[in-house]
């Protein structure tokens, strides 16, 4: 299993042993005691790819370990996908061995599921797809009772809908999140619940103002909206925004404002350099709004140089982050006008050394 030692037997050893690891990156910023919250074991990945490899009219599911590229480990079991995943797995790929259709060229299997058990499958291929492929594939839905996409060159032949509606419950409230299948997602739906509490918990009911940037579909935008007076939050991906704006309104968050603009893009707009048509529709001007709050879940990059000057003047930046050594980076630089708050470790990952973390900033007084 890709960068995986699957071990639940030692599981807590091992997500001690990297939260550990990332806590002595911090240390020099005087960090609080931090919460440390753990997954499950196993059936916890709501996503996953795996290639395949064809032996005559066999076939298997592989991965490519990263120290040996080009030697293939084939997967008969997957214990950390989710249920509805593992259930489908073997199902699927005996259907695949007994359809020449479905087999011809096949390249990449890829799985998403929900937290309530909903299941859209991808299969890529090195050929295009025709009619004959579209009934063979619309037999499998029936069969599997799952969604299916056929992928190839310049070519998406989507079967039902290209995405899944997961149902996540925070502080007694369910919200509804269309997720399509080309878009970041969360993939450990159990700890993104406990990520979605904790941004909660670090947040009273205010009449200020949030701005977030790389909001993806709306993930944390639609919980925290709850906390504030209105919110505003960008991402660059077009499919990501539009889901965010069905989210937003199909849960009726009508105090959420979608922008499409990446983190530099509105680092620009909020320091007036230069305007921009897709802020135009606003229903007030940047300006109008009371920010003192930003969050900030920027991929493993971590946050630019421009971004971080506009974070640093803010009362309050609460940071997601995907990767402890930008992480520090970005805290360091931080530092000279914001302390540590709030310090969380979620093990996203399990059985990595992946870690994602969670934490609160405060503005330094004079």
């Amino acid at each position: 299993m890709q960068h995986l030692d699957y071990q639940p037997e030692r599981y807590e050893s091992l997500f001690q042993k990297k939260a550990a690891k990332a806590l002595e990156r911090l240390k020099p910023l005087a960090p609080p005691t931090p919460q440390h919250h753990a997954s499950i074991v196993s059936g916890y990945r709501l996503r996953t790819e795996f290639r395949i490899w064809h032996d005559g009219d066999d076939l298997h599911y592989v991965m490519f370990p990263p120290s040996e590229p080009r030697n293939p480990h084939i997967i008969e079991a997957f214990p950390i996908a989710a249920p509805r995943i593992t259930e489908a797995m073997a199902p699927l790929r005996e259907a695949l061995k007994g359809s020449a259709e479905l087999r011809r060229k096949l390249f990449q299997v890829e799985f998403l599921s929900t937290l309530n058990g909903e299941l859209l499958i991808t299969l890529i291929y090195h050929r295009p797809l025709d009619d004959a492929w579209h009934a063979a594939a619309h037999a499998l839905t029936g069969w599997l009772s799952c969604k299916i996409i056929g992928r190839s060159r310049k070519q998406k032949r989507v079967l039902d809908t290209d995405w899944v509606e997961e149902v996540i419950n925070v502080e007694g409230r369910a919200f509804r999140y269309r997720q399509p299948e080309q878009c970041f997602t969360q993939p450990n739906g159990f700890i993104n619940q406990k990520m979605m509490g904790w941004l909660l918990d670090q947040c009273d009911k205010t009449d200020t103002d949030l701005l977030e940037l790389y909001c993806g579909i709306g993930n944390f935008t639609l919980p925290i909206s709850q906390r504030f007076r209105n919110v505003l939050a960008t991402e660059l991906s077009k499919p990501a925004t539009a889901a965010a704006r069905w989210n937003a309104e199909a849960n009726r968050c009508h105090n959420i404002e979608l922008a499409r603009l990446s983190a530099e893009e509105m680092t620009v707009a909020m320091t007036g350099e230069r305007p921009f048509r897709r802020l135009a529709d606003l229903k007030q001007s940047l300006t109008d709004y009371q920010f003192d709050t930003l969050l900030v879940d920027p991929p493993r990059a971590g946050l630019d140089a421009a971004t971080l000057g506009l974070a640093s003047s803010f009362k309050r930046v609460l940071y997601i982050s995907c990767n402890p050594e930008t992480l520090s980076d970005n805290l360091a630089t931080l530092s000279s006008t914001h302390s540590i708050e709030g310090l969380a470790f979620f093990d996203q990952f399990p059985y990595t050394d992946h870690l994602e973390s969670g934490v609160v900033l405060s503005k330094k007084t004079a």
